[in-house]
């Protein structure tokens, strides 16, 4: 089973703060069976605590997510930006990023989270592909070329 669908992939997403974000992304992992009604509050909390803004590079990137207990079906909802939005530096934590895509993880197994991360990570230090998905502007065509590296 693929984490990633079709459903939740989005491109240039127009969201005013990380907050609007993480609401409009959770809904659709909501709506989408994938997450529990709880699972939004539980990534606000949690990102609060453990901001998840990493600065890869020209292109940065945040994963916001949570426990296990909050997911229903293991999924992730991809989105690139129509601008940037700051979240909090993973690393500092008194500094922002601005991310330009948002990975959110909905896990079912605290272990597949990891591996996920892992092949995620790689993703993101590739500066070049990261660039060419920001150019894509069509949902599908977006899920194609994301699919073709998670």
């Amino acid at each position: 089973m693929s984490l990633l669908s079709k459903e939740l992939v989005f491109s240039h997403v127009n969201a005013t703060n990380s907050d609007d974000l993480i609401h409009w992304l959770a809904e659709q992992l909501y709506q989408n069976g994938k997450v529990k009604n709880t699972f939004e509050q539980a990534v606000k909390d949690r990102e609060k605590i453990y901001p998840t803004g990493l600065p890869t590079g020209k292109i940065a990137v945040a994963i916001p997510h949570t426990n296990v207990e909050y997911v229903n079906e293991a999924a992730i909802a991809f989105a690139t930006l129509a601008h940037p939005i700051k979240f909090h530096n993973m690393a500092v934590t008194d500094q922002t990023v601005d991310a330009q895509i948002v990975v959110m993880l909905a896990m079912k197994d605290p272990h597949s989270q990891v591996s996920m991360l892992q092949k995620l990570m790689a993703l993101f230090q590739d500066q070049k592909l990261l660039a060419q998905l920001q150019q894509i502007s069509d949902n599908q065509q977006l899920f194609k070329a994301v699919s073709a590296h998670i």
